[in-house]
């Protein structure tokens, strides 16, 4: 029987085989052999009857017995301590003893029941009623979180008395009151507590809402987690439910806003807003002029380093951001600019919890420029031309009237044929085209959908969940589309009570397609040059134009696919109480394929005949391939010892390596035997290897901590990391990086208890030092970096021949060393009002030394470049101020405003600069990132600048500078620097802020009443400036066919507009002059932007819900980058600050829904 291979390509396809394909042997045995003992592990085994304690307990509290057993086994008790006398003493004395015997030990004479399941032990009593108020009521409920399981032990109170209960391992609950007419209030730890209305006669059903904010008060920090009172460091946490309320299709974007000093861009190496690129991101600023250093922090998901955008958002539990060397010096020589610590979600134990949410997005490009339309345009291109003493000009009255009867509709005709060459259609025809919305105009839909599985036992718990999102570009005339798949899943295993192992899988499959024409950069500088009358189509109905319209339409694809593997295991052993082992192997892999076909364009002749335009005249395919292989390992123990209940110690120590290889190969091939076939395989001209690479390095440390405090008042912690590196030589590999931190709880001592103004004060300090291995070239920078086949020599005197050879291509150095920064950080968090108003303050100095850059002082002689050398020096400084206001109106009304705003700023202290005529010249002693060789723009020369020569010729004043080339009334005049009376390069300074802003801001707000919620955040910068790009400094001009933006006829110069005019006259005489960098371009990019809003309902605990299997219902709507207020009003102010041309951003509108089986 004949194999259906069609079926048979989609199951190889399959991302599941995929997957299940690539992971290791070991660890597919891993994976049946963890479920191979679910039904073992989650098996009733009567841990009660047969775990044996000991206890000595002298005139001990009940308290302190309790906290004996718990230390000694996985009990945990729940009680009301309104009930239950904790602090009554006892003596008991057992060895190896149940827990029931011990229990009725402790209990004897009492009148304490308690009930035991598994691991969880209930105390409870019979409340004695009070003579004069009778308790006659019985009020009953069910105590359940948002997932339908039981709380149990949480605490009932009726309001305004001591009268309460606790629930039982059921949530159930009994409560005997005087009165009908009373109000209950339920409570527990982790939960916000809920006030109901009594119904005697009807059982309540009460469900807790988990306190983000109380749990947040563990903080996952580098190799462990500290409670958040204890930190010293300067450490932000986002958590999951901030970072799901945006419509977003990559964790960066969701991120942007929430975390002071934490800042984000669109690289310079991505195409803007395009589909699928992410964001740059930095901490505290881009502190280093390191030439292969992009200062961008360490990402760490779940303990590895990885990509932060492959990440499902659904799946993150929260992230931490270490800022400070206190916080982040622990991974030493990885994480010199900061650490990102993503956490993601893992099962817990209890029911089967199903959890699908969807997502759907309508996308439109904002902030495109204004363009003239076809009439203005060609009035203000005709006065250009006069302005030039042309007396000819481009628009005569017959090019005028057709395009006004266009327009009109008193034609359709699109063009006419070219007056030169009448076989051909001219390109300046009748329309009136906006090209930035042919290209990117209309909306896009995109659709993401995940599907999560969670649960487990007390013994093992999972988490399964997949994700899917399509996503369409913003190329109207053909969209670029982006897939994205990912699937992992976490299991984590006590296989006995000292053993624990966890294992995690995470694989995401990006593929991406789109338009050759959108690989070439100058795509979007051709936009910006575009004539309005440039039709779109010509009088035959084909599109016209081989510069945009048909390269898009026709010239091949660029596809894209990008897989990522991460796994992860681990092994924690507790040999004894509070003594823990750490053993964690993480390995990833990323495959990226790329497949491009650059195919023939040719245009269309007035009989419609194809013919051969001076571009995409041949035809080609390239392919490349990359893969990355990365394995870390990690061996780590902690220890932690309490000393008389004051003193408290942890101390850990460990182990780290690291191995990286990366491979590159690409290649080409002209010439298609048919473009319906783009293989290289199916080419017939010249092949070509175009990139050939591979880098391989490791790295290895040591590490130790101990962190120490007094009563949760007096904090210490120490961080000691010792590295090394392969790029570097045998004697400089290895450096030490220490930190040193503490703080001070003030409101803890005795001289705060009686003031009731500050709830909370803490003071924190730290210094540190980190490294930094990384430079140019930088695999291994002791040694000459070679190339094959790139150079070339000259053999003999007379008839010398050339012989082309391996040439080195920069020069190594083998003195070169660790970049070192030296950061110090001083905090004060604060608390008002009930700890309604919070306050957080962070001012940083960081001193950044033997910056890994290559000298330019020295002369370029040597034909090859020079090597790294520990030379440059920054510094860097600024603060970070966060505000949180959290309140309740009424019962139900939760509402919340933050505000965060950061400040950072960098100087240049050495940078081996060559030493310029002028020191306006120079970058060192400004920051990183200002604009160089710039004007100072002054104004625009007027008449009464000039006088009039003999000939009737205006002549600048002589008293004026004199430009190096010829002015006239409305050219720009710029300032004469030097004084020497001549306006020249010599005048040319570093001006403005740099691209990157010092000040970041932004505010989230939202609030919560009966199901409904609402959410919204604002984002902005300041001090921050953009050089507008060549293509917006020159209006209407012929050459390059340059567009005209509205900017240029609003406000140019004009005889009759002269003292109102902002930009110089149209004139293409004058266009090399008035377009020179100068500080009339250099814009303020400053913006406040509503960056999402989001409002939604959730239904839970209705009748309906339950027949359809569901415990919660929700329904959301949102908006993203939905206004912008800026000065810069032509383009968007997040856009790439390095290329103006560019792809757009998007503004989004979504609609989700949101279910919990």
């Amino acid at each position: 029987m004949k194999k259906n291979n069609y079926v048979q390509q989609l199951w190889a396809d399959n991302p599941v085989f995929i997957v299940w394909k690539k992971i290791p042997l070991s660890m597919k045995l891993l994976f049946v052999f963890c479920f191979c003992f679910v039904g073992l592990l989650c098996a009733n085994d009567s841990y009660a009857q047969r775990t044996m304690i000991s206890v000595k307990a002298q005139n001990l509290t009940v308290k302190e017995v309790l906290s004996q057993i718990e230390a000694q086994s996985d009990f945990s008790f729940f009680y009301n301590d309104h009930h239950i006398d904790v602090d009554r003493r006892v003596s008991v004395v057992t060895e190896q003893s149940n827990i029931f015997t011990l229990l009725n030990e402790v209990f004897k004479n009492t009148n304490v029941k308690y009930a035991v399941r598994n691991k969880k032990i209930i105390l409870s009593t019979q409340i004695v009623e009070a003579p004069a108020a009778k308790q006659t009521v019985q009020i009953k409920g069910k105590v359940t979180d948002m997932f339908g399981d039981p709380v149990i032990g949480a605490t009932v109170m009726e309001d305004g008395t001591q009268n309460g209960t606790i629930t039982d391992l059921d949530g159930n609950f009994i409560l005997n009151t005087a009165s009908a007419n009373v109000t209950i209030t339920v409570s527990y730890v982790g939960y916000m507590s809920q006030t109901v209305k009594a119904q005697p006669g009807k059982s309540l059903s009460v469900i807790l809402k988990e306190d983000t904010k109380t749990l947040d008060e563990i903080v996952v920090v580098g190799f462990g987690t500290q409670k958040k009172v204890n930190l010293t460091g300067s450490v932000s946490t986002v958590n999951a439910e901030d970072l799901l309320s945006r419509p977003v299709s990559n964790v960066s974007q969701a991120l942007q806003g929430l975390v002071p000093g934490m800042n984000f861009s669109y690289a310079s190496d991505g195409n803007g807003g395009e589909i699928g690129a992410d964001m740059k991101v930095n901490i505290r600023g881009a502190g280093t002029i390191g030439d292969g250093s992009n200062a961008s922090p360490l990402i760490l998901i779940d303990g590895m380093e990885g990509n932060m955008n492959m990440l499902n958002p659904n799946d993150i539990e929260s992230i931490s951001v270490l800022k400070d060397a206190a916080a982040s010096s622990i991974y030493g020589s990885r994480a010199p600019f900061g650490v990102v610590l993503i956490t993601t979600k893992k099962g817990k134990a209890g029911k089967v919890n199903i959890n699908y949410n969807n997502s759907f997005r309508w996308s439109e490009a904002i902030n495109l420029p204004d363009v003239a339309d076809a009439y203005t345009y060609a009035m203000y291109f005709n006065k250009m031309q006069l302005n030039d003493g042309k007396t000819a000009v481009q628009f005569d009255d017959t090019r005028l009237q057709a395009i006004k009867d266009y327009a009109s509709g008193t034609i359709t005709t699109t063009t006419q044929p070219n007056r030169n060459t009448p076989t051909i259609w001219d390109w300046i025809g009748n329309t009136n085209t906006d090209w930035y919305d042919v290209v990117f105009g209309g909306t896009a839909f995109s659709q993401e959908h995940s599907l999560s599985v969670s649960g487990g036992t007390e013994k093992i718990q999972y988490y399964f969940s997949g994700n899917y999102m399509g996503q369409e570009g913003m190329m109207a005339i053909r969209r670029d589309k982006l897939q994205r798949y990912s699937v992992s899943s976490k299991i984590n295993a006590q296989l006995y009570p000292w053993l624990n192992m966890n294992y995690s899988m995470k694989y995401m499959r990006k593929d991406y397609s789109k338009p050759t024409a959108m690989t070439d950069n100058t795509l979007y500088q051709n936009i910006a040059k575009r004539w309005p009358m440039e039709p779109t189509v010509d009088p035959n109905g084909y599109p016209m134009g081989n510069t945009i319209i048909r390269p898009i339409l026709y010239g091949g694809d660029n596809n894209s696919q990008t897989d990522w593997l991460y796994q992860q295991f681990q092994v924690v052993i507790e040999p004894i109480k509070d003594w823990k082992i750490f053993g964690e192997i993480n390995y990833k892999v990323i495959d990226a394929f790329t497949h491009t076909d650059y195919l023939k364009v040719p245009q269309m002749n007035v009989a419609g005949e194809p013919y051969s335009g001076d571009t995409w005249k041949t035809s080609k395919v390239t392919e490349g391939a990359e893969r990355t292989n990365y394995f870390n390992a990690n061996v780590y123990s902690e220890y932690y010892r309490s000393f008389a209940d004051a003193h408290h110690l942890k101390a850990m120590v460990g182990f780290q390596a690291e191995v990286n290889k990366w491979r590159q190969l690409q290649a080409s091939k002209l010439d298609l035997i048919s473009e319906s076939v783009p293989s290289i395989n199916a080419a017939t001209g010249e092949s070509t290897i175009d990139k050939s690479k591979l880098t391989h390095w490791a790295t290895a440390g040591f590490f130790g901590r101990l962190n120490y405090d007094y009563k949760e008042r007096y904090l210490l912690e120490v961080n000691l990391r010792y590295d090394g590196t392969s790029r570097f030589a045998k004697d400089k590999r290895w450096n030490l990086f220490p930190s040193f931190s503490a703080g001070w709880i003030a409101t803890a001592e005795k001289f705060m208890e009686n003031q009731k103004i500050v709830d909370y004060l803490k003071l924190r300090a730290s210094w540190g030092r980190v490294g930094n291995d990384k430079g140019v070239d930088s695999r291994f920078m002791y040694m000459p970096a070679v190339w094959g086949s790139s150079g070339s020599y000259s053999f003999g005197v007379d008839n010398p021949i050339s012989q082309s050879a391996a040439a080195i291509s920069r020069m190594g150095n083998p003195a070169v060393t660790w970049e070192t920064a030296d950061k110090q950080n001083y905090g004060i968090d604060l608390k008002f009002f009930n700890s309604r108003l919070s306050a957080t303050f962070d001012y940083f100095i960081e001193h950044r030394t033997g910056i890994l850059i290559s000298p330019e002082s020295t002369p370029s002689i040597i034909a090859t470049a020079l090597p790294n050398l520990n030379i440059g020096k920054v510094d860097n400084h600024g603060y970070e101020v966060s505000l949180g206001w959290r309140d309740k109106i009424g019962k139900d009304f939760n509402y919340y405003v933050d505000a965060n705003v950061s400040f950072a700023r960098n100087k240049i202290l050495y940078m081996d600069e060559v030493p310029k005529q002028f020191s306006y010249m120079n970058q060192t002693g400004g920051s990183t990132g200002r604009q160089t060789g710039v004007y100072n723009y002054i104004r625009l020369y007027q008449y009464s600048d000039f006088i009039t020569g003999a000939d009737g010729e205006l002549i600048l004043k002589p008293e004026l500078p004199q430009p190096y080339q010829k002015v006239y009334p409305g050219d720009a005049m710029y300032a004469d620097l030097n004084g020497d009376h001549i306006v020249d390069g010599n005048d040319k300074n570093v001006a403005g802020y740099a691209t990157r802003p010092e000040y970041v801001f932004g505010m989230n707000m939202g609030f919560d009443w009966k199901g409904f919620n609402f959410t919204m955040q604002w984002v902005g910068s300041k001090n921050v400036n953009r050089m507008y790009d060549i293509e917006y400094r020159i209006p209407y001009t012929n050459a390059g066919k340059r567009g005209l933006l509205t900017y240029f006829y609003d406000g140019c110069w004009t005889p009759e507009n002269q003292l109102g005019a902002v930009y110089p006259r149209p004139s293409e005489e004058s266009e090399s002059w008035n377009s020179e960098p100068s500080t009339l371009w250099l814009v303020d990019a400053s913006y406040l932007r509503l960056k999402s809003l989001s409002f939604g309902y959730t239904i839970t605990g209705k009748k309906f819900l339950k027949k359809l299997g569901l415990s919660s219902l929700g329904l959301n709507f949102s908006g993203y980058n939905l206004l912008t207020f800026s000065p810069l009003k032509y383009l968007d102010p997040e856009s790439d600050p390095n290329r103006f041309g560019d792809y757009p951003l998007i503004k989004v509108y979504s609609f989700g829904l949101n279910l919990n089986f």
